[in-house]
Parts: structure tokens; C-alpha cells; sequence
């Protein structure tokens, strides 16, 4: 069970090697029914995970208007402050749903070569919005240096696996394609003969088996 401790809701063992930081994506808050999912089966496999919201999707809890979310590039400072405010214990992978994905994917190389971070974790990164495949957000991710792991359903519209195969991504990006999956990681059960679950359980072995490789590469270094 998530425990909100200040601005964050953090989940699983205290004593966890490593914590993964996520942020949530443009339209829902840190306790969607999606990110309750994630950061649970993650914490099932000893990860102590922290998630946090930006200052406009907080703002809705307490207005109840729904702000707009703006752009990503304007969020970076406060992914950097809640980096600093979280002060994890041992190692920090960060990341998120979607766009808050792709904001720590901004920020993730200056945290990386400063030892503050082993990895980044973007569950459904937003390549392009939905039905604009033209808009690629993808031009930082070709210079990556950050070992990173994404999790992406085959029939997200904002990243099919048709449409990724031919983007200049930098070798340190791993993509684990969850057959039939949406932008969720959720799959049409009658179409694929498998469950949402199956797919959180997929990703969370497959985070699982990646950290340990970014164990590896910090022994080495």
C-alpha cells in the first residue's frame, strides 16, 4: 500500500537497493487506476517506488479546474526538485507515465554523468501525440546516454511499433513491446488472449532483470 509522505506516495521496502522515481502523465494524477498498477507490481518485486505530481496537476486536486497541462519543457525544474527533495537512498532510477516519462528523459543525461541517477524507466513514452505522427518528440533521445528502459503496448497511438522501428534512437534505449497493449499497456483480451495484469507482470520482470544489468554496470565502473 502506497504511503503519502509529504509531496510524494512512496511504496515497498525501505531497504530496496533501488528506488524509481515517477511522475505522471499530462492528463491524470500520481494515483491513476494505471499508475496505482505500475508502482504496485514494482514494489511487489522489491523496488521502492515514490511518485510525485507537478505543481499543476496538484493544483486541480485543490481548485477542482481542470488546468491544462503545459509544456513538458517547462517541467524539468520541478523533476530536478523533487530529485533533490526525494534524496534516495542507494540507487535512483527516474521516470514515468508518459509525459513524465519524457520530462525525465530531459533531464536525464546531466543527472547521469553527475552519478545522481543509473537509469531512466518511461512507461508509454510519447513519441508523437495520437493521429500526429509527423510531431516526433524524439530528437534528445538519439544522443542518450542514460541507460534506459521503455515499456511501450503495440498499439499505442502515441508510438506504434511500426512507427518506432524507424526512429534514430541511441543505443543505450531498450523497448519492450507488449503485444496489443495501449498507451496503458493494456491489451484487448479478446484479440490477444491476454490481460492487463499479464503486461504489468511482463514489465515488472523486464525492470526487474534490466536494473540488475545497471547493478552490473556500477560494479564495473
Amino acid at each position: 500500500m502506497a504511503i503519502a509522505n509529504g509531496r510524494f506516495l512512496l511504496q515497498g521496502p525501505e531497504s530496496a537497493e533501488i528506488t524509481i522515481l515517477l511522475a505522471h502523465g499530462a492528463g491524470a494524477p500520481m494515483d491513476s487506476a494505471s499508475m496505482n498498477a505500475a508502482a504496485g507490481v514494482l514494489a511487489e518485486r522489491n523496488f521502492r517506488v515514490a511518485r510525485f505530481e507537478f505543481a499543476y496537476m496538484a493544483g486541480r486536486r485543490s481548485s477542482g479546474l481542470r488546468k491544462p497541462a503545459p509544456k513538458a519543457e517547462t517541467l524539468k525544474g520541478e523533476y530536478l526538485a523533487a530529485v533533490a527533495e526525494l534524496n534516495a537512498a542507494g540507487a535512483l532510477v527516474i521516470g514515468g507515465k508518459s509525459m513524465g516519462g519524457r520530462v525525465a528523459s530531459m533531464i536525464a543525461d546531466d543527472l547521469y554523468a553527475a552519478g545522481k541517477i543509473a537509469g531512466l524507466l518511461c512507461l508509454g513514452y510519447p513519441f508523437h501525440p495520437p493521429e500526429k505522427p509527423e510531431n516526433l518528440r524524439t530528437a534528445h533521445l538519439a544522443e542518450l546516454k542514460t541507460p534506459t528502459l521503455i515499456c511501450q503496448g503495440t498499439r499505442d497511438p502515441f508510438g506504434m511499433r511500426e512507427e518506432v522501428a524507424h526512429y534514430a534512437l541511441s543505443d543505450a534505449i531498450e523497448i519492450v513491446w507488449l503485444e496489443d497493449g495501449d498507451h496503458d499497456l493494456k491489451p484487448r483480451k479478446a484479440i490477444s488472449g491476454l490481460t492487463a495484469a499479464d503486461h504489468l507482470r511482463t514489465m515488472a520482470e523486464t525492470v526487474r532483470a534490466w536494473s540488475a544489468r545497471l547493478g552490473d554496470r556500477r560494479a564495473a565502473g
